[in-house]
C-alpha cells in the first residue's frame, strides 16, 4: 500500500501544494498513492497524538510512505529518527521528495536504522544521567525528594524534572518509558502532567 502523508501546521497553511508535490512525483514514479493521511496540527506534537500515529501503526512490509520532505514527520531530528526507526522495524518503505531519501530494505537504510537506534540510546542515557546528577544536588542541598509519612503532597518529585519531561514529551518519547526513567509510575506522571497542565 502506497500512503502519501501530508501535514501542515496552521490553517492558513494549503495542504494543496503537498498533495500537488506527491502526486506529480508518483505519476513521474509510475505510482498509485492508495490512501491519504493529511492534518493540521504542529510537528511538535507527538506522532502518537496525530493521525501519522495511526498510520505507522497500521503499515507493515512493503508499504510505502510518501511525503514532500523530513520536517512533515516531525520538527526535531530526534522525533524524526524515532518515526523512521520504527517504520524499518515495521519494514515499511519512507520516501520524501525534496531531499530525495529513500529508506527502505538496503544497507544505506540498515546503516542509518543503527545511526538512528544508537542516537537515541545515547539521548535516553543522557537525559538519564542529567536526572541523576540533579537528584544528587538535591539531596546535596538538603532537600528531601519524597513527602513526609501522613502529609499531604505540596511539593512534588516530578517538579525538578518538569524541563526534561516537556522535552521528552516534544520529542515524542511515551509517558512510559519517562516514567520507568525517573522511577514512578506512569499514572503519577500523568497525574502530573495533568496537574501542571503540561504541553503534551
Amino acid at each position: 500500500m502506497i500512503y502519501g502523508y501530508i501535514r501542515v501546521s496552521t490553517d492558513r497553511q494549503t495542504l494543496e501544494n503537498q498533495r500537488y508535490e506527491i502526486t506529480a512525483f508518483c505519476q513521474k514514479e509510475h505510482l498509485a498513492v492508495g490512501g491519504w493521511i493529511q492534518e493540521t496540527i504542529s510537528g511538535t506534537r507527538a506522532a502518537s497524538e496525530r493521525e501519522l500515529g495511526k498510520l505507522l501503526e497500521r503499515v507493515g512490509k512493503d508499504d510505502l510512505i510518501i511525503c514532500a520532505e523530513l520536517s512533515r514527520l516531525g520538527r526535531s531530528l530526534f522525533m524524526i529518527m524515532d518515526i523512521l526507526n520504527t517504520c524499518m522495524e515495521k519494514e515499511c518503505r519512507v520516501w520524501t521528495i525534496k531531499e530525495g531519501y529513500r529508506l527502505g530494505d538496503d544497507i544505506q537504510s540498515k546503516v542509518l536504522a543503527f545511526a538512528f537506534g544508537l542516537s537515541a540510546e545515547i539521548e535516553r542515557r543522557l537525559i538519564s544521567e542529567r536526572t541523576r546528577e540533579a537528584l544528587s544536588r538535591k539531596k546535596s542541598e538538603g532537600m528531601k525528594l519524597g513527602r513526609k509519612s501522613g502529609t499531604r503532597n505540596q511539593h512534588y518529585k516530578l517538579d525538578a524534572f518538569a524541563s526534561d519531561i516537556s522535552e521528552a514529551l516534544l520529542r515524542g518519547e511515551s509517558q512510559s518509558s519517562i516514567a520507568r526513567r525517573l522511577g514512578v509510575t506512569r499514572s503519577t506522571l500523568a497525574l502530573w502532567i495533568k496537574r501542571d497542565n503540561v504541553l503534551i
